[in-house]
């Protein structure tokens, strides 16, 4: 029966609520959220002229699906699982799974400067967000520069007897070791934190009558630390403010549709300063208007991310929760117009990106003669020191780039220790038994990071489970490990080729290969820490597991421990002074060895 819409709109309330259009096969083609269920489905089959993007959705619409909730709040958030959930091919979609930083100085005594990410701790102060990690460790170096406040963890702070480099450096006043007064380095957290609110004219002041009060005391080397603080700061001043007010708090949002991409910049300027930008392409925005995808992006950012005081946006949007303007003139429209040019800059730079994978995709089709629409390649990696925590890795290129929410790390287990051989059996068979009873997608072409013989074994494991058609190449590195050298072992038609540093081919070769070496090093490292951390305690006597998890958590990590007295180590809950002496001889005497 063929979907009649008149009938459906009829039927339904004045409700908010969330509304699913379904295709021919019940696949979900758009989710879309209302304050009025009834009016807004309507506004689809009216008779005024919807946009071929709309017009191409509405002709493949067989039935349509309504959940009514208690608030348009409500029916925003179920949107967004339910976009998640169904990956709708009409929805304009923005996939950002990284979550922003933060600057944070902590509630301390002493309190320190530090990159933070993920939930907040109400004894901490967080200013931010920041688009990128470097934009917070340049505002930690500057008030480092400035205010020489210390950046070290707890557990280094509350175990050091001397200072360390970054206070002969002049990057820290050495609190730790008293070198300070509490009350002095407290006016410098104070200073800091109004730089951070963008009240630097109030800071200057500050600093500029203190100067002048050393000066007329004779206090000259205290003088000039004040002066050298007065000038870092007018000239970051000078160089970083974007407008007049002091302390704003706003986002710019601007999409540029070009050459048939979309892409959205999101500039950020916190407390009256322009601390970077963001560009986003999103997926399923073919067809859409600017304000479609301002929308769709505001819609979805801000369901996560802070609300800041003032939204400028380059295309009229009407939300519920979010209030953005579109200024025609003045300063605002001075920072559009710079998100636009980013936004354009973004576009140009991803189209070159393009072309290079396309380039380097199609050699590689042609040096290895695989089909033409062979483009997902899975690459595996080992890692490990000297056979200890062995761990090997499966990152994946699809769709002409790096696909991080694929990637896969695999702790080896049961194999002697620095068998590669053994070890690359293992990944190979874990993954692939899985890919093959999920029905899951097999990749074009499987790379190895390493010669003959780890092909071989991989030849061999794929054959058992059927996979015989796979092309499976191993990257041997060359003479002195050399990049530009590296050999392909061909086992299909058991041949190695060397291509001329220079080829297109192996520069995608040797970019895949690399990301499997760092994704497996990293998790090597954490494991290896982890079982390292835990075999030093569990060696001493009288050390079980509720001893050693008391010890973890009172001093940080083994490194805490270990920089501790045994004074410190004493006052651990269930550590007696004899245990304390043993575990501190036995830490050293192991860090000696």
């Amino acid at each position: 029966m063929p979907f009649d819409p008149k009938s459906f709109v009829a039927g339904l309330p004045n409700l908010p609520g969330v509304y699913r259009m379904l295709g021919k096969d019940g696949e979900a083609l758009y989710v879309g959220k209302a304050r009025d269920l009834k009016k807004r489905v309507a506004s689809y089959f009216q008779k005024q002229a919807q946009s071929p993007r709309i017009e191409m959705m509405l002709s493949q619409v067989v039935a349509m699906e309504v959940t009514a909730t208690r608030s348009e709040g409500e029916a925003l958030l179920l949107e967004n699982n339910l976009i998640k959930s169904l990956d709708p091919r009409y929805n304009i979609l923005f996939r950002d799974d990284k979550s922003y930083p933060y600057l944070m100085v902590t509630g301390h005594h002493y309190p320190r400067l530090g990159f933070h990410r993920g939930a907040k701790d109400k004894k901490h102060r967080y200013f931010g967000p920041f688009p990128h990690a470097y934009a917070v460790r340049e505002s930690i170096q500057l008030l480092q520069r400035v205010f020489r406040l210390r950046t070290c963890e707890d557990t280094v702070f509350e175990n050091r007897s001397r200072p360390c480099l970054l206070h002969q450096i002049h990057r820290c006043t050495a609190p730790c070791t008293g070198k300070i007064a509490p009350e002095v380095y407290a006016e410098d957290v104070a200073n800091a934190v109004l730089f951070l609110q963008g009240r630097e004219d109030d800071v200057i002041k500050g600093l500029t009558e203190k100067m002048q009060r050393a000066a007329d005391e004779r206090h000259y080397e205290q003088a000039a630390i004040y002066r050298d603080q007065v000038r870092t700061l007018a000239r970051v001043q000078a160089r970083q403010y974007v407008e007049s007010h002091r302390g704003v708090e706003a986002d710019v949002v601007a999409c540029v549709i070009e050459r048939g991409i979309a892409c959205v910049n999101l500039v950020m300027i916190r407390a009256g300063r322009h601390v970077g930008d963001r560009s986003f392409f999103p997926a399923n925005a073919q067809g859409a208007e600017p304000a479609e995808v301002v929308a769709a992006f505001l819609e979805q950012h801000y369901l996560e991310q802070p609300l800041p005081g003032l939204v400028i946006a380059s295309d009229p949007v009407e939300l519920e929760n979010v209030n953005a303007v579109t200024p025609s003139h003045g300063e605002r429209k001075v920072w559009l117009d710079m998100a636009r040019k980013n936004a354009l800059l973004a576009i140009a730079q991803h189209v070159r990106d393009r072309t290079t994978q396309e380039t380097r995709l199609s050699a590689l089709r042609e040096v290895l003669s695989l089909p033409e629409g062979a483009g997902r390649i899975e690459c595996f990696d080992i890692s490990h020191t000297m056979g200890e925590a062995t761990v090997a890795s499966c990152v994946v290129y699809d769709r002409e780039q790096m696909q991080k929410s694929e990637y896969r790390r695999f702790n080896i287990r049961g194999v002697t220790p620095g068998d590669d051989y053994g070890a690359m059996r293992q990944v190979l068979e874990r993954r692939y038994e899985r890919v093959t009873a999920e029905a899951g997608r097999v990749p074009d072409l499987v790379l190895i990071d390493g010669g003959k013989g780890q092909v071989g074994v991989a030849r061999a494991v794929l054959a058992d489970l059927g996979l015989h058609q796979l092309c499976v190449v191993g990257v041997a590195k060359g003479p002195e490990r050399k990049p530009g050298l590296e050999e392909l072992i061909i086992e299909s038609d058991s041949r190695s080729l060397q291509l001329a540093p220079s080829h297109p081919a192996l520069h995608l070769i040797q970019s895949i290969r690399d990301e499997a070496h760092r994704f497996a090093i990293v998790g090597h490292r954490a494991r290896r820490g982890k079982k390292r951390t835990t075999s030093m305690l569990n060696e001493i006597p009288g050390i079980g597991a509720k001893r050693r998890q008391a010890l973890i958590e009172h001093f940080g990590g083994l490194r805490g421990v270990q920089a501790a007295a045994i004074d410190d180590i004493a006052k651990v809950e269930g550590i007696s002074r004899p245990l304390a002496e043993r575990i501190y001889r036995h830490l050293h005497d192991s860090a000696a060895a």
